[in-house]
Protein backbone atom coordinates (compact mmCIF):
# COMPACT_ATOMS: atom_id res chain seq x y z
CA UNK A 1 0.00 0.00 0.00
CA UNK A 2 2.77 1.83 -0.95
CA UNK A 3 1.89 6.24 -0.54
CA UNK A 4 3.90 9.93 -0.26
CA UNK A 5 4.75 10.43 3.59
CA UNK A 6 2.33 13.38 3.24
CA UNK A 7 -0.24 12.07 1.80
CA UNK A 8 -3.60 11.26 3.25
CA UNK A 9 -5.49 8.04 2.54
CA UNK A 10 -9.51 6.53 3.25
CA UNK A 11 -8.66 2.85 3.16
CA UNK A 12 -11.21 1.91 5.76
CA UNK A 13 -12.33 -1.76 4.22
CA UNK A 14 -8.31 -2.15 4.33
CA UNK A 15 -7.73 -1.03 7.63
CA UNK A 16 -10.32 -2.90 8.99
CA UNK A 17 -9.63 -6.06 7.28
CA UNK A 18 -6.08 -5.50 8.56
CA UNK A 19 -7.51 -5.60 12.36
CA UNK A 20 -9.56 -8.10 11.75
CA UNK A 21 -7.26 -10.73 10.73
CA UNK A 22 -4.58 -9.99 13.72
CA UNK A 23 -7.54 -10.82 15.60
CA UNK A 24 -7.73 -7.19 17.58
CA UNK A 25 -9.91 -5.09 19.38
CA UNK A 26 -10.34 -1.11 17.71
CA UNK A 27 -8.77 -0.24 21.38
CA UNK A 28 -6.05 -2.78 21.09
CA UNK A 29 -4.73 -1.63 17.56
CA UNK A 30 -5.18 2.30 18.45
CA UNK A 31 -2.96 1.15 21.57
CA UNK A 32 -0.53 -0.31 19.18
CA UNK A 33 -0.74 2.99 17.13
CA UNK A 34 -0.72 5.75 19.48
CA UNK A 35 -3.92 6.94 18.29
CA UNK A 36 -7.50 6.77 19.92
CA UNK A 37 -10.47 4.09 19.39
CA UNK A 38 -12.90 6.76 18.02
CA UNK A 39 -9.85 7.81 15.57
CA UNK A 40 -10.04 4.22 14.46
CA UNK A 41 -13.65 3.72 14.39
CA UNK A 42 -13.81 6.68 12.26
CA UNK A 43 -10.90 5.69 10.14
CA UNK A 44 -12.96 2.55 9.22
CA UNK A 45 -16.29 4.20 8.32
CA UNK A 46 -13.96 6.14 5.86
CA UNK A 47 -14.88 9.31 7.74
CA UNK A 48 -11.16 10.18 8.48
CA UNK A 49 -7.65 9.67 6.73
CA UNK A 50 -4.90 7.55 7.69
CA UNK A 51 -1.37 8.82 7.34
CA UNK A 52 1.01 6.94 5.32
CA UNK A 53 2.78 7.27 9.10
CA UNK A 54 0.28 5.50 10.30
CA UNK A 55 0.38 2.74 7.96
CA UNK A 56 4.00 2.39 8.27
CA UNK A 57 3.41 2.31 12.03
CA UNK A 58 1.40 -0.35 11.32
CA UNK A 59 3.54 -2.19 9.11
CA UNK A 60 7.01 -2.21 11.89
CA UNK A 61 4.55 -2.48 15.11
CA UNK A 62 3.05 -5.83 13.45
CA UNK A 63 5.63 -6.74 11.04
CA UNK A 64 2.72 -6.47 8.13
CA UNK A 65 3.39 -6.62 4.32
CA UNK A 66 0.82 -4.19 3.71
CA UNK A 67 0.74 -4.59 -0.12
CA UNK A 68 -0.09 -7.82 -0.51
CA UNK A 69 -2.59 -7.41 2.70
CA UNK A 70 -4.57 -5.13 1.23
CA UNK A 71 -4.34 -5.92 -2.50
CA UNK A 72 -4.75 -9.49 -2.65
CA UNK A 73 -8.22 -9.71 -1.73
CA UNK A 74 -9.42 -6.55 -3.71
CA UNK A 75 -8.31 -8.28 -6.74
CA UNK A 76 -9.79 -11.48 -5.62
CA UNK A 77 -13.12 -9.48 -5.18
CA UNK A 78 -12.90 -7.61 -8.16
CA UNK A 79 -12.65 -10.96 -10.30
CA UNK A 80 -15.04 -12.56 -9.08
CA UNK A 81 -17.43 -9.62 -9.60
CA UNK A 82 -16.61 -9.27 -12.62
CA UNK A 83 -17.02 -12.90 -13.61
CA UNK A 84 -21.07 -12.18 -11.89
CA UNK A 85 -21.80 -9.00 -13.67
CA UNK A 86 -20.40 -10.78 -16.82
CA UNK A 87 -23.65 -13.01 -17.25
CA UNK A 88 -26.27 -12.31 -19.75
CA UNK A 89 -28.39 -11.90 -17.02
CA UNK A 90 -27.05 -8.40 -16.37
CA UNK A 91 -26.94 -7.78 -20.20
CA UNK A 92 -28.90 -4.57 -19.76
CA UNK A 93 -27.21 -3.03 -17.29
CA UNK A 94 -23.81 -1.28 -18.34
CA UNK A 95 -21.55 -1.49 -14.64
CA UNK A 96 -18.15 -0.04 -15.40
CA UNK A 97 -15.31 -1.66 -14.17
CA UNK A 98 -14.43 0.95 -11.96
CA UNK A 99 -17.73 0.93 -10.05
CA UNK A 100 -16.66 -2.93 -9.76
CA UNK A 101 -13.70 -2.42 -8.39
CA UNK A 102 -14.80 0.14 -5.80
CA UNK A 103 -17.03 -1.86 -4.75
CA UNK A 104 -14.60 -4.64 -3.94
CA UNK A 105 -12.34 -2.30 -2.09
CA UNK A 106 -15.57 -0.45 -0.21
CA UNK A 107 -17.92 -3.17 0.65
CA UNK A 108 -16.23 -6.58 0.43
CA UNK A 109 -19.41 -7.97 2.43
CA UNK A 110 -21.91 -6.68 -0.13
CA UNK A 111 -19.02 -8.78 -2.62
CA UNK A 112 -19.46 -11.89 -0.75
CA UNK A 113 -23.28 -11.41 -0.59
CA UNK A 114 -23.64 -11.26 -4.04
CA UNK A 115 -21.36 -14.20 -4.11
CA UNK A 116 -23.80 -16.10 -2.76
CA UNK A 117 -26.90 -15.07 -4.23
CA UNK A 118 -25.09 -15.87 -7.72
CA UNK A 119 -24.39 -19.22 -6.78
CA UNK A 120 -27.68 -19.92 -5.85
CA UNK A 121 -29.15 -18.46 -8.84
CA UNK A 122 -26.66 -20.46 -11.31
CA UNK A 123 -27.39 -23.85 -9.39
CA UNK A 124 -31.10 -23.22 -9.94
CA UNK A 125 -30.50 -21.82 -13.20
CA UNK A 126 -28.62 -25.80 -13.88
CA UNK A 127 -31.57 -27.37 -13.66
CA UNK A 128 -30.79 -28.90 -9.85
CA UNK A 129 -34.15 -30.67 -8.50
CA UNK A 130 -33.58 -30.15 -5.30
CA UNK A 131 -32.27 -26.78 -5.23
CA UNK A 132 -34.84 -25.63 -7.31
CA UNK A 133 -37.81 -26.91 -4.93
CA UNK A 134 -35.85 -25.44 -1.73
CA UNK A 135 -36.24 -22.36 -3.77
CA UNK A 136 -39.75 -22.49 -4.64
CA UNK A 137 -39.91 -23.69 -1.19
CA UNK A 138 -42.20 -26.56 -2.67
CA UNK A 139 -40.19 -28.86 0.29
CA UNK A 140 -41.22 -27.80 3.61
CA UNK A 141 -38.87 -28.45 6.32
CA UNK A 142 -35.78 -27.78 4.03
CA UNK A 143 -34.46 -24.23 2.89
CA UNK A 144 -31.70 -23.77 0.33
CA UNK A 145 -28.46 -24.54 1.22
CA UNK A 146 -25.14 -23.10 -0.88
CA UNK A 147 -22.90 -25.59 -2.35
CA UNK A 148 -20.90 -26.35 0.90
CA UNK A 149 -18.01 -27.06 -0.95
CA UNK A 150 -18.17 -23.44 -2.17
CA UNK A 151 -18.92 -22.39 1.38
CA UNK A 152 -15.65 -23.89 2.97
CA UNK A 153 -13.50 -22.22 0.06
CA UNK A 154 -14.97 -18.62 0.67
CA UNK A 155 -13.91 -19.53 4.55
CA UNK A 156 -10.41 -20.65 3.64
CA UNK A 157 -10.01 -17.39 1.22
CA UNK A 158 -11.36 -15.29 4.16
CA UNK A 159 -9.06 -16.24 6.33
CA UNK A 160 -5.87 -16.10 3.40
CA UNK A 161 -5.57 -19.98 3.41
CA UNK A 162 -4.07 -19.43 7.28
CA UNK A 163 -4.80 -20.58 10.68
CA UNK A 164 -2.53 -19.43 13.69
CA UNK A 165 -4.39 -21.29 16.42
CA UNK A 166 -3.72 -24.79 14.14
CA UNK A 167 -0.03 -24.01 13.42
CA UNK A 168 0.57 -23.13 16.99
CA UNK A 169 -0.91 -26.66 18.08
CA UNK A 170 0.53 -28.19 15.38
CA UNK A 171 4.25 -26.90 16.63
CA UNK A 172 3.59 -27.47 20.03
CA UNK A 173 3.38 -31.13 19.34
CA UNK A 174 6.46 -31.56 17.26
CA UNK A 175 7.90 -29.93 19.87
CA UNK A 176 6.68 -32.45 22.18
CA UNK A 177 7.20 -35.69 20.24
CA UNK A 178 10.85 -34.07 19.43
CA UNK A 179 11.07 -36.97 16.05
CA UNK A 180 12.69 -36.40 12.68
CA UNK A 181 10.34 -36.77 9.92
CA UNK A 182 10.71 -40.24 9.20
CA UNK A 183 10.13 -41.10 12.98
CA UNK A 184 6.62 -39.27 12.84
CA UNK A 185 4.70 -42.45 12.62
CA UNK A 186 5.66 -44.62 14.90
CA UNK A 187 5.04 -41.41 17.42
CA UNK A 188 1.73 -40.68 16.33
CA UNK A 189 0.79 -44.30 16.60
CA UNK A 190 2.46 -44.12 20.28
CA UNK A 191 0.29 -41.14 20.78
CA UNK A 192 -3.03 -42.11 19.99
CA UNK A 193 -2.28 -45.45 22.11
CA UNK A 194 -1.01 -43.42 25.13
CA UNK A 195 -3.09 -40.19 25.28
CA UNK A 196 -6.38 -41.28 23.78
CA UNK A 197 -6.50 -45.29 23.74
CA UNK A 198 -6.84 -45.64 20.01
CA UNK A 199 -5.01 -48.29 18.37
CA UNK A 200 -3.66 -48.07 15.23
CA UNK A 201 -4.25 -50.87 12.37
CA UNK A 202 -2.95 -51.03 9.05
CA UNK A 203 -5.92 -53.28 6.86
CA UNK A 204 -6.11 -55.66 3.96
CA UNK A 205 -7.56 -53.71 0.97
CA UNK A 206 -10.02 -56.65 0.95
CA UNK A 207 -11.13 -55.61 4.25
CA UNK A 208 -11.28 -52.01 3.88
CA UNK A 209 -12.55 -52.04 0.48
CA UNK A 210 -13.58 -48.49 -0.54
CA UNK A 211 -12.35 -47.06 2.33
CA UNK A 212 -8.85 -45.25 2.82
CA UNK A 213 -9.37 -44.49 6.60
CA UNK A 214 -11.89 -45.52 9.44
CA UNK A 215 -12.02 -44.69 12.88
CA UNK A 216 -14.03 -47.34 15.21
CA UNK A 217 -15.43 -45.13 17.88
CA UNK A 218 -16.65 -48.27 20.12
CA UNK A 219 -13.53 -50.62 19.66
CA UNK A 220 -11.26 -47.44 20.11
CA UNK A 221 -9.34 -48.49 16.71
CA UNK A 222 -8.29 -46.07 13.98
CA UNK A 223 -8.27 -48.61 10.58
CA UNK A 224 -6.01 -46.99 7.52
CA UNK A 225 -5.69 -49.26 4.50
CA UNK A 226 -2.87 -50.96 3.11
CA UNK A 227 -3.38 -48.81 -0.26
CA UNK A 228 -2.39 -45.15 1.55
CA UNK A 229 1.39 -44.25 1.16
CA UNK A 230 3.47 -43.61 4.00
CA UNK A 231 3.24 -39.86 3.88
CA UNK A 232 -0.38 -40.51 3.69
CA UNK A 233 -0.61 -42.46 6.68
CA UNK A 234 1.04 -40.21 8.85
CA UNK A 235 -0.98 -37.17 7.51
CA UNK A 236 -4.40 -40.07 8.41
CA UNK A 237 -3.06 -40.11 12.16
CA UNK A 238 -2.32 -36.84 12.52
CA UNK A 239 -5.78 -35.46 11.28
CA UNK A 240 -7.44 -37.85 14.08
CA UNK A 241 -4.87 -36.20 16.43
CA UNK A 242 -6.23 -33.13 15.90
CA UNK A 243 -9.89 -33.75 15.98
CA UNK A 244 -9.51 -34.94 19.61
CA UNK A 245 -6.76 -32.55 20.84
CA UNK A 246 -7.34 -29.13 18.76
CA UNK A 247 -11.34 -29.60 19.78
CA UNK A 248 -11.32 -26.18 20.80
CA UNK A 249 -9.71 -24.27 18.91
CA UNK A 250 -11.37 -25.77 15.99
CA UNK A 251 -14.75 -24.46 17.65
CA UNK A 252 -13.10 -21.53 17.94
CA UNK A 253 -12.48 -21.01 14.03
CA UNK A 254 -15.72 -22.57 13.15
CA UNK A 255 -17.61 -19.88 15.44
CA UNK A 256 -16.01 -17.35 13.59
CA UNK A 257 -17.46 -18.12 10.26
CA UNK A 258 -20.88 -17.39 11.82
CA UNK A 259 -24.28 -19.69 11.18
CA UNK A 260 -23.54 -22.40 8.98
CA UNK A 261 -25.33 -25.10 7.73
CA UNK A 262 -24.54 -28.49 9.06
CA UNK A 263 -23.19 -29.73 5.00
CA UNK A 264 -20.69 -26.88 5.84
CA UNK A 265 -19.57 -27.16 9.00
CA UNK A 266 -18.61 -30.63 8.76
CA UNK A 267 -16.98 -30.05 5.76
CA UNK A 268 -15.08 -27.15 7.57
CA UNK A 269 -14.24 -29.04 10.56
CA UNK A 270 -12.83 -31.78 8.38
CA UNK A 271 -10.92 -29.02 6.06
CA UNK A 272 -9.39 -27.44 9.01
CA UNK A 273 -8.50 -31.43 10.65
CA UNK A 274 -6.66 -31.55 7.41
CA UNK A 275 -4.90 -28.06 7.96
CA UNK A 276 -3.61 -29.01 11.23
CA UNK A 277 -2.34 -32.43 9.65
CA UNK A 278 -0.44 -30.96 7.23
CA UNK A 279 1.20 -28.45 10.05
CA UNK A 280 2.10 -31.31 11.63
CA UNK A 281 3.76 -33.05 8.87
CA UNK A 282 6.01 -29.81 7.97
CA UNK A 283 6.11 -27.43 10.44
CA UNK A 284 5.83 -24.10 9.55
CA UNK A 285 8.86 -22.76 10.78
CA UNK A 286 10.99 -25.18 9.75
CA UNK A 287 9.50 -25.96 6.41
CA UNK A 288 9.57 -21.85 5.94
CA UNK A 289 13.12 -22.37 6.56
CA UNK A 290 13.78 -25.41 4.40
CA UNK A 291 11.86 -23.88 1.14
CA UNK A 292 13.74 -20.58 1.33
CA UNK A 293 17.46 -22.52 1.92
CA UNK A 294 16.69 -24.67 -1.48
CA UNK A 295 14.51 -22.38 -3.32
CA UNK A 296 11.39 -23.56 -3.30
CA UNK A 297 12.69 -27.49 -4.53
CA UNK A 298 9.51 -29.21 -4.13
CA UNK A 299 10.70 -32.97 -4.73
CA UNK A 300 13.84 -32.06 -1.93
CA UNK A 301 10.95 -30.94 0.45
CA UNK A 302 8.78 -33.94 0.28
CA UNK A 303 12.01 -36.26 0.94
CA UNK A 304 13.39 -33.74 3.59
CA UNK A 305 9.65 -33.78 5.45
CA UNK A 306 8.57 -37.24 4.07
CA UNK A 307 5.85 -36.14 2.28
CA UNK A 308 3.64 -36.40 -0.82
CA UNK A 309 4.21 -33.98 -3.82
CA UNK A 310 0.64 -32.62 -3.44
CA UNK A 311 1.00 -32.27 0.31
CA UNK A 312 3.83 -30.10 -0.17
CA UNK A 313 2.40 -27.81 -2.63
CA UNK A 314 -0.70 -27.41 -0.56
CA UNK A 315 1.05 -26.26 2.60
CA UNK A 316 2.80 -23.87 0.04
CA UNK A 317 -0.61 -22.19 -0.42
CA UNK A 318 -0.64 -21.66 3.75
CA UNK A 319 2.37 -20.13 4.61
CA UNK A 320 1.09 -16.37 5.46
CA UNK A 321 2.46 -16.18 8.86
CA UNK A 322 2.96 -12.39 9.32
CA UNK A 323 6.58 -12.20 10.48
CA UNK A 324 7.52 -14.88 8.51
CA UNK A 325 5.60 -14.71 4.94
CA UNK A 326 6.56 -17.11 2.13
CA UNK A 327 5.71 -16.90 -1.30
CA UNK A 328 2.10 -16.20 -1.61
CA UNK A 329 1.45 -19.14 -4.31
CA UNK A 330 -2.14 -20.57 -5.80
CA UNK A 331 -2.84 -24.22 -6.62
CA UNK A 332 -4.94 -25.79 -8.70
CA UNK A 333 -6.26 -29.56 -8.64
CA UNK A 334 -7.65 -30.75 -11.87
CA UNK A 335 -8.13 -34.59 -13.51
CA UNK A 336 -8.13 -35.63 -16.92
CA UNK A 337 -11.52 -34.18 -17.57
CA UNK A 338 -10.75 -30.37 -16.49
CA UNK A 339 -12.98 -31.02 -13.60
CA UNK A 340 -11.21 -28.58 -10.33
CA UNK A 341 -11.37 -30.62 -7.04
CA UNK A 342 -8.99 -27.57 -5.19
CA UNK A 343 -8.28 -24.39 -5.72
CA UNK A 344 -6.47 -22.25 -3.01
CA UNK A 345 -4.63 -18.76 -3.51
CA UNK A 346 -2.91 -16.82 -0.64
CA UNK A 347 -2.07 -14.45 -3.76
CA UNK A 348 -4.06 -12.68 -6.19
CA UNK A 349 -4.55 -15.18 -9.33
CA UNK A 350 -8.48 -14.87 -10.42
CA UNK A 351 -9.89 -18.46 -10.12
CA UNK A 352 -13.19 -18.68 -12.18
CA UNK A 353 -15.60 -20.35 -9.62
CA UNK A 354 -18.43 -20.82 -11.72
CA UNK A 355 -16.43 -22.72 -14.92
CA UNK A 356 -13.61 -24.45 -15.72
CA UNK A 357 -9.51 -23.65 -16.42
CA UNK A 358 -8.15 -22.21 -19.42
CA UNK A 359 -6.58 -25.08 -21.83
CA UNK A 360 -3.40 -23.44 -22.71
CA UNK A 361 -2.46 -23.66 -19.02
CA UNK A 362 -0.01 -26.59 -19.34
CA UNK A 363 -1.54 -27.65 -16.00
CA UNK A 364 -2.97 -29.99 -18.57
CA UNK A 365 -0.43 -31.47 -20.43
CA UNK A 366 0.67 -32.88 -17.40
CA UNK A 367 -1.26 -36.02 -17.87
CA UNK A 368 0.70 -36.51 -21.53
CA UNK A 369 3.88 -36.37 -19.55
CA UNK A 370 3.42 -38.04 -16.29
CA UNK A 371 7.06 -38.39 -14.98
CA UNK A 372 7.92 -34.74 -15.71
CA UNK A 373 7.79 -31.56 -13.86
CA UNK A 374 6.51 -28.57 -16.90
CA UNK A 375 6.88 -24.65 -15.83
CA UNK A 376 5.51 -22.12 -17.69
CA UNK A 377 5.30 -18.18 -18.10
CA UNK A 378 1.44 -17.45 -18.18
CA UNK A 379 -0.51 -14.07 -19.18
CA UNK A 380 -3.70 -12.95 -18.39
CA UNK A 381 -5.67 -10.47 -20.78
CA UNK A 382 -5.25 -7.54 -18.42
CA UNK A 383 -1.47 -8.30 -18.87
CA UNK A 384 -0.86 -10.20 -15.28
CA UNK A 385 1.76 -12.67 -15.64
CA UNK A 386 2.51 -15.60 -13.71
CA UNK A 387 4.79 -18.22 -13.21
CA UNK A 388 3.58 -21.75 -12.70
CA UNK A 389 5.05 -25.45 -12.37
CA UNK A 390 2.85 -28.07 -13.04
CA UNK A 391 3.41 -31.76 -12.51
CA UNK A 392 1.09 -35.36 -12.87
CA UNK A 393 0.55 -37.38 -9.32
CA UNK A 394 -1.40 -40.66 -8.78
CA UNK A 395 -3.00 -41.40 -5.39
CA UNK A 396 -4.06 -43.64 -3.85
CA UNK A 397 -3.11 -46.82 -5.26
CA UNK A 398 -6.05 -48.82 -6.70
CA UNK A 399 -6.37 -52.17 -7.28
CA UNK A 400 -6.45 -54.06 -10.17
CA UNK A 401 -8.80 -54.15 -12.27
CA UNK A 402 -9.83 -50.28 -11.43
CA UNK A 403 -8.12 -47.24 -12.99
CA UNK A 404 -5.42 -45.47 -11.78
CA UNK A 405 -6.36 -42.08 -9.97
CA UNK A 406 -4.67 -39.34 -11.74
CA UNK A 407 -4.62 -35.61 -11.15
CA UNK A 408 -2.95 -32.35 -11.93
CA UNK A 409 -0.95 -30.20 -9.39
CA UNK A 410 -0.50 -26.68 -10.61
CA UNK A 411 1.42 -24.58 -8.50
CA UNK A 412 1.98 -21.04 -9.27
CA UNK A 413 3.07 -17.39 -7.94
CA UNK A 414 3.48 -13.56 -9.75
CA UNK A 415 6.32 -13.03 -11.59
CA UNK A 416 7.72 -11.04 -9.07
CA UNK A 417 8.58 -13.93 -7.13
CA UNK A 418 8.97 -16.34 -9.59
CA UNK A 419 12.96 -15.66 -9.08
CA UNK A 420 13.43 -17.13 -6.03
CA UNK A 421 12.41 -20.38 -7.35
CA UNK A 422 14.93 -23.22 -8.26
CA UNK A 423 12.44 -23.75 -11.10
CA UNK A 424 13.29 -19.87 -12.31
CA UNK A 425 17.23 -20.52 -12.70
CA UNK A 426 18.72 -19.57 -16.11
CA UNK A 427 15.42 -18.24 -17.08
CA UNK A 428 15.65 -13.90 -18.18
CA UNK A 429 11.90 -13.65 -16.67
CA UNK A 430 11.03 -10.19 -18.27
CA UNK A 431 12.16 -11.38 -21.88
CA UNK A 432 9.86 -14.90 -21.41
CA UNK A 433 7.01 -14.49 -24.13
CA UNK A 434 4.18 -16.12 -21.51
CA UNK A 435 1.16 -18.23 -22.63
CA UNK A 436 -1.66 -16.07 -23.39
CA UNK A 437 -4.53 -17.75 -21.10
CA UNK A 438 -7.61 -16.74 -19.84
CA UNK A 439 -9.70 -17.21 -16.76
CA UNK A 440 -11.95 -19.74 -18.47
CA UNK A 441 -13.59 -19.59 -22.22
CA UNK A 442 -17.10 -18.14 -20.83
CA UNK A 443 -15.14 -15.15 -19.55
CA UNK A 444 -12.01 -14.93 -21.69
CA UNK A 445 -12.21 -12.60 -24.93
CA UNK A 446 -9.12 -13.45 -26.56
CA UNK A 447 -9.87 -13.74 -30.29
CA UNK A 448 -8.98 -16.68 -32.72
CA UNK A 449 -8.05 -19.10 -29.94
CA UNK A 450 -8.09 -22.83 -31.40
CA UNK A 451 -8.70 -24.42 -27.82
CA UNK A 452 -12.21 -22.25 -27.22
CA UNK A 453 -14.92 -24.34 -26.00
CA UNK A 454 -17.38 -21.54 -26.23
CA UNK A 455 -17.94 -17.93 -26.82
CA UNK A 456 -17.33 -15.45 -24.29
CA UNK A 457 -20.65 -14.72 -22.61
CA UNK A 458 -20.01 -10.48 -22.90
CA UNK A 459 -19.32 -10.50 -26.71
CA UNK A 460 -21.99 -11.22 -29.30
CA UNK A 461 -21.86 -14.35 -31.25
CA UNK A 462 -21.21 -14.28 -35.46
CA UNK A 463 -22.39 -16.72 -37.36
CA UNK A 464 -21.37 -16.98 -41.16
CA UNK A 465 -21.56 -20.16 -43.10
CA UNK A 466 -19.32 -18.59 -45.85
CA UNK A 467 -16.24 -18.69 -43.11
CA UNK A 468 -14.42 -21.10 -41.04
CA UNK A 469 -12.18 -19.36 -38.72
CA UNK A 470 -9.35 -21.11 -36.45
CA UNK A 471 -11.65 -20.64 -33.47
CA UNK A 472 -15.08 -22.75 -33.57
CA UNK A 473 -16.69 -19.23 -32.80
CA UNK A 474 -16.43 -15.43 -33.75
CA UNK A 475 -18.06 -13.12 -31.70
CA UNK A 476 -17.91 -9.13 -31.94
CA UNK A 477 -15.40 -6.77 -30.79
CA UNK A 478 -18.51 -4.78 -28.64
CA UNK A 479 -19.36 -6.26 -25.66
CA UNK A 480 -23.46 -6.74 -25.49
CA UNK A 481 -24.98 -4.22 -23.13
Amino acid sequence: MPAESGKKLFVGPRFRRIRQQLALSQTQIAEGLGISPSYVNLIERNQRPVTAQILLRLAETYDLDLRDLATADEDRFFAELNEIFSDPLFRQIDVPKQELRDLAELCPGVTHALQRLYAAYTEARQGETLAAAQMADRDVGTRFEANPVERVRELIEANRNYFPELEQAAEALRDELNVPAEGLFPALVARLREKHSIQTRIMPVDVMRETLRRFDRHRRQLLISELVDTPGRAFQLAFQLGLGECAQALETIIGRAGPLDDAPRRLFRITLGNYFAAAVMMPYPAFLAAAEALNYDIHVLAQRFNSGFEQVCHRLTTLQRSNARGIPFFLLRVDNAGNVSKRFSSGTFPFSKFGGTCPLWNVHSTFDTPDRLLKQVIELPDGTRYFSIAQMVRRPVAPHPLPQPRFAIGLGCEIRHAARLVYAAGMDLEKTEGAPIGVNCRLCERENCAQRAEPPITRTLILDETTRRVSSFAFSNAREL
